[in-house]
């Protein structure tokens, strides 16, 4: 049994490694701000997750008893990481970064725009 624990373990640690790479790949290759935000956000926040599941998986194996540290950990890296992304992408389009050519309803963002500012004065 102990053996199937660890390699579950091990499952989810080469599958947080790969989530957090793609995360990291994207976050350079994509073309613009608003998708290479996307990128790290959502991947990493799966990464960092698959991490934490590992890591309470094998720490009562080792004897040390059940630790609500990565549960913690899990609960503020969730509620944070959406939280943040949405604020700096806010923060982004009210400064107005341009999108990629060809993006699909880019139009959309500058009715809004439009619609917005004699509210602001």
């Amino acid at each position: 049994m102990l053996f199937w624990v660890e390699l579950f373990a091990s499952f989810l640690l080469i599958m947080g490694g790969l989530f957090i790479l793609i995360g990291a790949l994207g976050m350079v290759k994509l073309p613009d701000f608003y998708t290479r935000l996307h990128a790290p956000t959502k991947a990493t926040t799966l990464g960092i997750g698959c991490i934490l599941i590992a890591s309470m998986i094998l720490h009562p194996l080792q004897g040390a008893g059940i630790s609500i540290h990565e549960l913690v950990i899990s609960l503020f890296l969730f509620i944070t990481a959406p939280v943040s992304a949405y604020m700096v992408a806010k923060a982004a389009f009210q400064r107005r970064t341009k999108l990629v050519e060809g993006t699909q309803n880019a139009e959309m963002s500058k009715d809004i725009l439009e619609r917005r500012a004699p509210q602001a004065r």
